[in-house]
């Protein structure tokens, strides 16, 4: 497990970071986040973000807020170890192989945690359902393996984060994040497993159901952009919107309503 967290190259994040956000430019009409945490939480020494798991696209999201949020710290991601060996480079920018549905698997998860937070300052950032599910499947239903964290590594924050990814008004679908409130390992750490998961369930659940009002309501005052896509329909009808709107005199958007 050593050898599959030294894998992670600083160099190599900072590229695919840098490709990343171009995916996520060219992918979505924009990057919204309903809430920032503060920075004191942030910082925490030992950090372990939980999400739910709507989409392929959580792994590009996440090593995007690694860099956005978390720059200089060394961030590390669970990954299914079939699919680490399909996409190899995962490995090169933080992830690290796990055998879901194996015995072996939880106990290799918890080793990773014991290594990760044996330094200070490191952070785990993890799709806790540990499947896809839909964004509003109730109750939620998280993987046992992050309770356990605490009992290696009680010195923890925990920090809820909902993702969903939906279409408003544009052919971009909109990606949307919010940050739920902090829960500290110490109090984990003095709880039973199923107080302690039915905990972190009831955090995640309250932060998805947050964004979803958001989400729903369709306020993009209610967000701050951390991306800002490309909006538009189709390259020869927005060349002629283009045209017109240079012979008329208008502003031009390519965005079907308001520009992100």
């Amino acid at each position: 497990m050593q050898r599959r967290l030294d894998a992670r190259s600083p160099v190599l994040f900072r590229v695919f970071a840098r490709i990343f956000e171009r995916t996520l430019r060219k992918g979505f009409h924009a990057v919204r986040v309903a809430n920032r945490p503060a920075a004191s939480i942030l910082q925490s020494p030992r950090l372990v973000i939980y999400s739910n798991h709507p989409s392929w696209w959580d792994g590009v999201t996440f090593l995007y807020l690694a860099d956005r949020l978390l720059p200089g710290r060394a961030v590390y991601t669970p990954i299914d170890a079939a699919m680490l060996e399909r996409y190899g480079f995962v490995g090169r920018v933080g992830a690290f192989g796990v055998e879901q549905h194996k015995p072996e698997g939880a106990l290799h998860f918890l080793e990773a945690c014991r290594l990760i937070f044996a330094q200070a300052g490191n952070v785990l950032l993890i799709t806790a359902q540990g499947r896809f599910a839909d964004f509003r499947q109730r109750p939620l239903k998280l993987d046992p393996g992050i309770a356990h964290i605490v009992d290696i590594a009680a010195e923890t924050t925990y920090l809820p984060l909902a993702i969903e990814y939906i279409h408003w008004q544009e052919k971009q679908p909109e990606l949307l994040l919010r940050f739920g409130e902090p829960i500290s390992g110490n109090e984990l750490a003095a709880m039973r497993l199923p107080p302690r998961l039915a905990l972190l369930e009831q955090a995640l659940t309250a932060t998805m159901d947050s964004l979803a009002r958001h989400s729903m309501a369709r306020d993009a005052a209610a967000f701050d952009v951390l991306v800002a896509g490309k909006g538009g329909i189709n390259p020869v009808y927005d060349l002629w919107r283009r045209g017109i709107a240079l012979l008329t005199g208008r502003a031009y958007s390519a965005s079907h309503g308001a520009p992100p």
